[in-house]
């Protein structure tokens, strides 16, 4: 495994493509979850609403399909019942072209990943996933490829993001769900949380939960290179009674550090890549009124949502069923103010690096948050439910598709 270390599977790498055409605009892209649309925001300053997309454009057609095929149906209603909250999950994630021509989205409900014409609004061309549900995706550092998660086969699909054509897969831990390209896009990080969707949620009942493991692949090939069980680290520190489910994550700029959420817990841990440890753990104020039950916390997530500013830091958190957003100093581990928030279920970096932006899922609303005093800067009002915010690339004056 050191040897696997030192051969340079991390490294510093860009966060996301980033463009300097003058054609192009720079924004923030949020996902509507139970809407099918997404808003585009000024990635900085006002954070002010541009334009919206519809990106369930040839959602008749899916349902009709879903309805004529039993078992589709089954997990299609079940996704509803379960990871949905009685409602149906049209996006969870979404990236740009480097061109600025589609948005290229994961739509669980219809397990698919699909293109959508930033122009017109209309399909491009759609990618079947594996299995019955898509998950997230992650972007290549040059943009031209997307990674996504078939949640219900433990496979990850890589697409060619301005074809949709299939340019290699590999296999996962049980429910794959964040994907992170590391070291230039030589390699894929994912992580698989397990069975969150049962009420078996009691430490002594957690190895039911599934097989969870981050997953590295070299991203050329495809091949599995490492992987890395949570669990005897977890124990190795004295936390036998933490899940070793890793949710959102966060590398340091060279990637030497990885910080990550578990299940069912407030607060996050440092892992140190080459050492291969966890060397660090914050744990954060419980909300009083938020219930200790964990068959309460939403997908098992009690805290959802990690970024850390470019310059490594500060890091951002969103606690989920705890109602509240923060900054924390890497260096002490020291929280700032407690900025509320309903339901925050992501954490993403302003394009300026200034800014932490959540989204508020239970507001319909992103909220932005200042990394240098830990305040509250504005919140801007979404469509429904909103969970994934990207820093995408759109063409300049654009406000929306002119049909669709």
């Amino acid at each position: 495994m050191a040897a696997v270390t030192a051969a340079g599977i991390v490294s510093a790498a860009p966060a996301a493509p980033a463009s300097a055409d003058p054609a192009l605009q720079e924004v923030m892209l949020v996902g509507n979850n139970w809407e099918g649309t997404a808003d585009a925001i000024r990635s900085t300053g006002d954070f002010a609403k541009i334009g919206r997309i519809n990106l369930i454009p040839d959602k008749d057609q899916r349902l009709r399909e879903i309805y004529l095929n039993p078992i589709r149906l089954a997990f299609f209603l079940g996704i509803r019942e379960t990871v949905g909250e009685g409602h149906d999950q049209f996006v969870d994630d979404m990236y740009t072209t480097p061109d600025g021509s589609a948005i290229v989205v994961s739509r669980p409900s219809f397990a698919d990943v699909a293109s959508i014409d930033t122009a017109t609004g209309r399909l491009n061309w759609r990618f079947p996933v594996s299995g019955y549900r898509s998950d997230h995706m992650a972007v290549s550092p040059d943009g031209s490829r997307v990674a996504v998660s078939a949640s219900t086969s433990n496979t990850v699909h890589v697409l060619d993001i301005r074809t949709g054509r299939q340019v290699g897969s590999f296999r996962t831990g049980d429910k794959p769900h964040e994907n992170v390209f590391t070291d230039g896009g030589r390699y894929i990080w994912n992580m698989s949380i397990g069975e969150v969707n049962n009420d078996l949620d009691a430490p002594w009942l957690d190895f039911l939960k599934g097989d969870r493991k981050i997953t590295i692949a070299d991203a050329a090939t495809f091949e599995v290179v490492r992987t890395i069980d949570m669990r005897p680290r977890l124990d190795a520190f004295g936390r036998r009674d933490f899940s070793d489910a890793v949710r959102p994550v966060a590398f340091t700029p060279d990637e030497s550090k990885l910080y990550f959420q578990v299940s069912f817990f407030n607060g996050f841990f440092e892992y140190d890549v080459a050492a291969d440890r966890i060397t660090r753990e914050k744990v954060l104020p419980k909300n009083p009124d938020t219930s200790d039950d964990r068959t309460t916390f939403v997908n098992d997530s009690r805290h959802h949502g990690l970024a850390m500013n470019p310059a490594g830091t500060k890091l951002c958190v969103a606690g989920t069923m705890d109602d509240y957003a923060t900054v924390v100093d890497r260096a002490t581990l020291q929280e700032g103010p407690l900025v509320p928030a309903s339901k925050p279920y992501w954490a993403t970096v302003s394009g300026d690096g200034r800014a932490c932006v959540i989204s508020e899922s239970g507001a319909d609303q992103v909220t932005a948050i200042d990394f240098a005093t830990g305040r509250k800067i504005t919140s801007v009002p979404v469509g429904d439910h909103p969970q994934r915010v990207r820093l995408a690339h759109l063409p300049a004056g654009w406000t929306g598709p002119s049909a669709g």
